[in-house]
């Protein structure tokens, strides 16, 4: 019990929130049960992440909110902004969502379930994307792979837009963060100016309390 109090306060993230954002209560599973729970989800995820680990953050959102209650809809939209802002891969996500579905077991349990999370999502498509690409360089004058290619970037803008809706209605509570982020989207569609400044003003905004969820 102490060394789940002291995770708590080192990772204030996954500390108890206000009963009104909880809208279901977690399953009750042993430690191992939890832990694969935790690995038996994002393998089967990890072989559909079609350009990239955000296209699934809609579903990591229904799984980890909606279906298992790990997280809350304020918690995980602040561990996508911390995942996102933080140097690496965006599925990073997915283990900060692991350890947040065992962070009530404690530190030890909340570490082995994060990383278990992140083994089970990139190991399975990495092994088939190096057998793809190995394969993908023989048929490199196909008109099959041609036309592969060219169908999969419609759908993968589609999901990609699908995503940055979902985040948008979880991140932004009021009106000045609403409109804050459409004039970020218009900028970014017609200039070319780097993403890392809109971060950091938003950053700025944020730090200054002129922004807040």
């Amino acid at each position: 019990m102490i060394a789940a109090n002291g995770f708590q306060a080192l990772f204030p993230l996954f500390a108890a929130v206000v009963p009104a954002e909880s809208v279901c209560e977690p399953m009750r599973l042993n430690d191992l049960g939890n832990l694969l729970q935790v690995i038996s989800t994002f393998l089967g995820l990890s072989l559909f992440a079609l350009g990239g680990g955000n296209t699934l953050i809609t579903e990591y959102h229904h799984i980890s909110v909606d279906q298992y209650c790990w997280l809350t809809p304020t918690q995980f939209a602040d561990l996508y902004a911390l995942a996102e802002a933080a140097p690496g891969p965006s599925s990073m996500l997915v283990g900060l969502l692991g350890m947040g579905a065992a962070w009530r077991e404690g530190p030890f349990w909340a570490l082995v379930s994060a990383y278990g999370a992140e083994l089970a999502i990139l190991l399975p498509s990495t092994l088939l994307m190096v057998v793809a690409c190995l394969r993908w360089n023989k048929m490199r004058n196909s008109p099959w792979r041609i036309a592969f290619e060219r169908g999969l970037g419609p759908i993968t803008l589609g999901i990609l837009f699908a995503v940055g809706y979902k985040i948008l209605v979880l991140a932004d509570k009021n009106p000045v963060a609403l409109a804050i982020s459409l004039v970020v989207c218009v900028l970014m569609l017609r200039s070319r100016l780097s993403p890392l400044w809109f971060m950091a003003i938003a950053g700025l905004l944020g730090g200054l309390g002129m922004v807040s969820r």
